[in-house]
């Protein structure tokens, strides 16, 4: 070797140590200062500041002889003094920090820290690294197994899951006990995302690898399958893992009971409902709302009641959501006094009536026609400082159309947009029905077609009541036109759309094409009810094929389809003008079994059928 390279060589040896000599000189000197300092401030010289770099800052943060608290804050000093950043804490030294939180308990700390580490691109480092420096620190076992359960909670948090995944990976791999709960913050930061396959996937790992299930995570994957309407495969995973000694809570069944709901299929309710008899496992009040609410769809009032006074003798405490459903359905089917009992009631248990409540109950005034009396429920709501929403402004429109005073509806509608609350489909459709009510067709038809040049698009709603016009007038070219545009543009027609059709073929004598409709709506899974039934008999019995009246009569009441007085009226009419009075009184007699009571068109029925046939 020359001598001028043994010269550099020897240069950069000995600058070396007595680089590592300062180093190691300046991080003692910090290490004293910051034991010396008080709690509201760092007795370190502004010099020694300026000479910071990451060997420096591990050996200080790493230096057993400071205290821990005093070590975290002079980190917290590191990551937001200005005059640091060339030189903020390195990997090193934030999983110096992290660990010594850990050794007392400063857990929520240790976890910013990781925190901050994870989302910084300088600092990150690959999991093998991590790894490798965790292991060559000694660090126990326990205190390395919460470090990669923090990691992988941190990974979750930030969205890293790729990262995390990894995490999890190596954990298994290393016989790490991985924290169920750990893994629920995972499942969360998936579904906050909508990343439902990714957190199927994830759960079904979970399972693979022996992470203990908790009914917690097993309702979350079986509420997320509910909710894409894969109802079987969740009560599928249900099964299996209650065979794995998972136990569901009432929220699982809940969630079950909800979907099966949804789907209206009575069966899957009634299975859910003996599993969870099995499993031991009372209703909740929530459990109460859904099936009330099941009833509620159908107008079954007398199970809906039944159900509620179940909860009450069961000591499950009634909540303003359960009240609210039955108020609706009290209101809805024009029973006012009872509808107004339950709100006293809910009053006097100590609930706040809400707008929904309130709603409620001024529809059920409406119903009445005594819209005077709306008058003292809107001034209670103002007085307790309920706003009153567009829904209930388009209710007491509803109301006074239906009254025929249109006049009254449209100051309403002057009050509602001075609120800042514009008119929806339903304000237009309200005011549309109100003067057809009025035998004024084309204004309504004005009113609609102008709604859509202002920008609001027609819903079912308005399309039923275009459609329903039309069939008044007998152009049913338009209707149907109103009908096919209505598909096109994605709005469903319900059952009111095609019995309004229906029915005004069937008056028209056009039974191939109400027959064509029915046919359509059974197609797209629609059951018919007793309109539909009701304007098919009336269609025959016009044709004079009161037979054919009388064999639907018989299929709707197979399909469980109740007949009302309309349905006997028209049947008793049809055999009356065929003097079939003998059958004719048969169904009067049926008629008042049933709970019906006759009116004065059912006694012209059955005069007439004492002289029917007579020539």
């Amino acid at each position: 070797m020359s001598n001028q390279k043994f010269y550099n060589t020897a240069k950069q040896v000995f600058s070396s140590s007595f680089a590592s000599r300062s180093n190691e000189h300046t991080a003692d000197f910090i290490t004293k200062s910051l034991i010396n300092s008080t709690s509201k401030s760092l007795n370190i010289p502004p010099s020694l500041i300026s000479s910071l770099n990451p060997q420096i800052i591990h050996l200080v943060l790493s230096n057993p002889r400071l205290p821990t608290l005093s070590c975290w804050r002079f980190f917290k000093f590191l990551q937001t003094h200005r005059s640091i950043p060339p030189h903020k804490p390195n990997f090193e030294s934030h999983v110096a920090v992290i660990l010594r939180l850990y050794g007392v308990h400063r857990f929520a700390e240790a976890k910013s820290v990781m925190s901050a580490a994870v989302v910084d691109d300088d600092v990150r480092r690959p999991l093998p690294e991590i790894a490798s420096f965790v292991a060559g620190n000694g660090v126990e076992p326990k205190v390395k197994t919460r470090f990669f359960d923090m990691l992988f909670r941190v990974f979750a948090d930030s969205g890293k899951f790729r990262e995390g995944l990894e995490v999890f990976d190596y954990m298994v791999k290393n016989g790490f006990v991985i924290d169920e709960r750990s893994c629920m913050v995972y499942l969360i930061a998936y579904k906050k995302l909508d990343r439902f396959e990714s957190l199927y996937e994830f759960f079904q790992k979970m399972v693979k690898s022996n992470v203990v299930i908790t009914v917690y995570a097993m309702t979350l994957v079986i509420d997320g399958l509910c909710k894409r309407k894969q109802v079987e495969k969740a009560r599928s995973l249900m099964n299996d893992l209650v065979r794995k000694g998972v136990k569901p809570n009432a929220y699982t069944f809940n969630t079950l009971i909800d979907a099966y709901v949804k789907k209206s299929d009575s069966r899957g309710v009634e299975d859910i409902l003996a599993a969870m008899e099995k499993a031991g496992v009372g209703f909740s009040v929530a459990t109460y709302t859904l099936l009330i609410e099941w009833r509620a769809r159908y107008f079954k009032i007398e199970d809906a009641q039944k159900l509620f006074d179940e909860m009450l003798e069961k000591n499950v405490a009634a909540d303003i959501h359960v009240y609210n459903l039955m108020i609706s359905l009290y209101s809805k089917s024009g029973d006012v006094k009872r509808a107004f009992a339950l709100f006293d009631e809910l009053v006097e248990k100590g609930l706040e009536p809400n707008a929904h409540i309130y709603g409620s109950l001024i529809h059920a005034v409406c119903e009445t026609g005594k819209m005077e009396g709306t008058q003292v429920l809107l001034d209670e709501m103002q007085s307790k400082g309920i706003d009153i929403n567009r829904v209930i402004f388009n209710t007491l429109m509803d109301g006074y159309c239906k009254q025929g005073m249109i006049n009254e509806a449209r100051k309403l509608q002057d009050v509602m947009e001075r609120k800042g609350l514009q008119a929806d489909v339903y304000t237009y459709t309200i005011f549309a029905n109100g003067l057809c009510k009025l035998k004024q067709h084309e204004q309504a038809k004005t009113l609609l077609f102008s709604m859509v040049e202002k920008g609001v698009a027609p819903n079912t709603v308005a399309y039923t009541t275009l459609i329903n016009i039309y069939r008044k007038e007998g152009n049913f070219i338009e209707a149907e036109r109103m009908l096919n545009e209505m598909e096109k543009k994605g709005e469903k027609p319900n059952n009111l759309t095609y019995n309004s059709l229906i029915d005004g073929y069937c008056k028209r004598g056009m039974m191939r094409e109400a027959y064509a409709l029915r046919k359509k709506m059974k197609d797209k899974g629609l059951v018919l009810d007793v309109y539909t039934y009701t304007s098919l008999m009336q269609g025959e019995c016009i044709d004079g094929n009161v037979d054919e009246a009388v064999r639907l009569f018989e299929e709707m009441k197979g399909k469980k389809v109740i007949p009302s007085i309309v349905t006997y009226t028209v049947l008793m009419s049809g055999l009356s003008k065929e003097g079939r009075s003998d059958e004719a009184f048969g169904l009067y007699d049926e008629m008042k079994e049933g709970g019906i009571t006759p009116d004065d068109d059912v006694y012209s029925s059955l005069v007439g059928s004492l002289h029917g046939g007579e020539t």
